[in-house]
């Protein structure tokens, strides 16, 4: 028995040893300092109920802002770039308890072509990153997962944690999450086992 509980408090000790990243500690960070930030854009926010979120997108919509989009996330949005350029947005929230807590966004130019590098995804990347430091402020750093097969730009203010990557060759995802609600590793497992 005392070897059991030797193994496991050994086990614990390495666990607690290993150096924490730099996203482990922002996150850590932001997330006891106690702030709290429920703005998204466009009047919607973190903790609305579905019946404000879709008056809220009905309005929008009357006004020409929103529109119905032929894109699995059904909102569509087309925001100003700093490029010029034109985007599509596509978003479509998912909430816990008839509550707001998670947006995912895609956004692609609307002149992508596979050959046209200036609507390639780097730059429609950066474009990216520019309208939401507009909308959120600066910020973002660059993470990887373990393998590094997968990089993305993060920015984590208080309970609102924002992650930008490249899904593919012509869209560029972002990921909104209340870190109050839920953490970024229960959304990825809910996105693969989806």
């Amino acid at each position: 028995m005392l070897r059991i509980l030797y193994f496991i408090l050994s086990l614990s000790m390495v666990a607690a040893c290993q150096p924490k990243t730099e996203y482990d500690k922002v996150k850590e960070t932001e997330l006891a300092s106690g702030k709290v930030f429920e703005d998204l854009f466009l009047d919607i926010r973190f903790g609305m109920d579905r019946k404000t979120f879709y008056g809220t997108c009905w309005e929008h919509n009357k006004n020409g802002i929103l529109t119905n989009g032929a894109h699995h996330l059904q909102i569509l949005y087309n925001p100003e770039l700093s490029s010029g350029k034109k985007v599509n947005m596509h978003f479509y929230p998912k909430f816990e308890e008839d509550r707001l807590y998670y947006m995912p966004i895609e956004l692609t130019y609307t002149d992508w072509f596979p050959t046209n590098d200036a609507y390639s995804n780097d730059n429609l990347m950066d474009d990216t990153l520019g309208m939401l430091e507009n909308w959120f402020g600066e910020g973002f750093f660059p993470v990887s997962n373990k393998t590094k097969t997968v990089n993305a730009q993060v920015k984590i203010d208080g309970n609102r944690h924002i992650r930008v990557f490249k899904k593919d060759v012509k869209t560029v995802r972002v990921e909104i999450l209340d870190l109050r609600i839920k953490d970024l590793k229960e959304m990825i497992k809910q996105n693969d086992e989806a």
